[in-house]
């Protein structure tokens, strides 16, 4: 196992920035461009923190924080964001999952299918 739970992006609307782990260099540049795209909107539209996250089975979670005095915070939208990114980035979700999985936790690809 590699670590409870590995984060892969953050993008905070409080600050004004967004952070992609180091450990995740390696992922084409076009995909790390696609991930600050959608996670940079997702905070400029609804507010707050969203974070990537790797589960320790190797499932990538959205996570939404808020500070709790944020009364622009979006909660009904951020639901609402959460499940277009779902339906919408799938095939996204599930390579960024594929590649966590292989060079990650060292699975064979034969055991994930």
């Amino acid at each position: 196992m590699y670590q409870e739970k590995v984060i892969l992006c953050v993008s905070n609307s409080y600050e004004k920035k967004f952070y992609i782990n180091e450990d995740f260099e390696t992922l084409p540049q076009g995909i790390k461009d696609e991930l600050k795209i959608m996670c940079v909107l997702f905070t400029e539209d609804v507010g707050g923190i969203l974070t990537l996250v790797y589960d320790e089975e190797g499932n990538l979670n959205l996570e939404v924080s808020y500070e709790e005095d944020d009364i622009l915070y979006d909660e009904i939208g951020s639901g609402l964001k959460i499940k277009e990114i779902q339906r919408t980035k799938t095939e996204l979700m599930e390579s960024l999952e594929l590649f966590y999985k292989v060079f990650f936790l060292n699975e064979e690809i034969s055991e994930l299918r």
